[in-house]
């Protein structure tokens, strides 16, 4: 299980305060946290996934890559915690002015999602598009004297399964996420990648039962991710789908195991992959489309991706599932879910309900 001591905690906070430029995240089923940092120089901030090629560092992209919300690398110079006399010694990185997001009651967000479900499914009983992905977001108070290091803490301990993260940087403002969706990982030839479709609450000691709609919607997920990767040149082992869990849900998840004999390319191949149908639908570039132009909201970082990215050592890349992003006085929730012409309103609120509570649960 992953402790801190008091004096690491204080360090995580005062980093915080001093708006630096840091990532703090474990690994799926690992015990051990990791800290990189970039001290000096400029970060390094794209609008462009494939720019990527042949770069090393952390990063954080977004849903849709702009000026507003760019890909942003950390340029990796430390691997350890300041200490406290370190912590000391650095200045402070101004704070953009902060934004404040609206706050709406539980009738106003059911009734802005509902009018897009309308316009979603309308596309969807058309057969225009197989499958679309609908988001939402819900701001909340942030409890007062609220230790965020704290509530990275308790994120590793209620979420072994997944990939658990505290970014912050100037540009990007303060997230935190768990998420077990990989996007892209491996190292030298051999390389992986997940498609991951269909959710459900978690319930002890009962095995899921998956009905057609969540079925359906992988297998579209998985015929997807094949084809995106034979366009790439690489021919994968398809394991699966299995069950995952993710603290109160379960998903279906299918592995893919390739050769890669170029690694000076995984910016081209990342473009080829973000944003996954996990997060988008089907086909890519539609939906992505018909999202900008119909989401109600910005999706910033949440359905982006994360992670280290290292052509010569080892990448471990994550969809940026469930994660909020955490202002002075309040935070915000993301989520979302895959919509099939099948699908019904209420069952979808409820998935984006079970999914937000991930993360509101480490205030509670």
């Amino acid at each position: 299980m992953i402790r801190f001591t008091t004096s690491d905690l204080e360090i995580i906070d005062g980093l915080i305060e001093k708006n630096q430029r840091f990532a703090l995240y474990k690994m799926p089923q690992s015990d051990t946290w990791h800290f990189v940092m970039q001290r000096v120089g400029e970060l390094v901030l794209l609008q462009d996934i494939a720019a990527l090629n042949g770069r090393e560092g952390f990063v954080m992209a977004p849903f849709e890559p702009s000026a507003q919300t760019p890909l942003v690398l950390l340029q990796i110079d430390q691997r350890q915690l300041p200490s406290a006399r370190e912590l000391a010694e650095l200045e402070a990185y101004p704070c953009p002015s902060p934004e404040v997001e609206p706050r709406f009651s539980e009738a106003e967000m059911r009734e802005n999602y509902a009018a897009c479900f309308d316009d979603f499914m309308q596309v969807l009983q058309q057969e225009e598009m197989p499958k679309l992905v609908l988001s939402r977001q819900r701001v909340e108070q942030l409890p007062p004297s609220c230790s965020l290091a704290q509530t990275f803490e308790r994120a590793c301990k209620h979420y072994p399964n997944g990939f658990v993260y505290l970014f912050n940087t100037p540009q990007t403002g303060l997230w935190m996420g768990s998420t077990p969706e990989y996007i892209l990982a491996g190292k030298k030839e051999n390389w992986y990648t997940v498609a991951l479709a269909g959710t459900q609450a978690f319930q002890l000691g009962k095995s899921p039962v998956w009905d057609a709609k969540n079925r359906r919607e992988q297998d579209l997920v998985v015929q997807y991710v094949a084809e995106q990767l034979h366009q790439f040149g690489a021919h994968p082992r398809i394991v699966g789908p299995s069950t995952i869990e993710a603290g109160p849900v379960v998903h279906l998840v299918s592995q893919f195991y390739f050769k890669l004999k170029e690694q000076n390319r995984l910016g081209d191949l990342l473009q080829l992959l973000h944003p996954t149908p996990a997060v988008c639908g089907l086909p890519k570039q539609e939906a992505y489309a018909f999202i900008l132009n119909h989401e109600n909201h910005s999706r910033k970082y949440y359905s982006g991706f994360i992670g280290e990215l290292s052509p010569s050592t080892e990448t471990k890349l994550f969809v940026n599932l469930r994660c909020m992003h955490i202002q002075q006085k309040s935070y915000t929730l993301y989520a979302g879910g895959g919509l099939l012409a099948s699908s019904q309103l209420e069952s979808e609120w409820q998935e984006t309900e079970n999914k937000m509570q991930t993360m509101a649960a480490l205030f509670t």
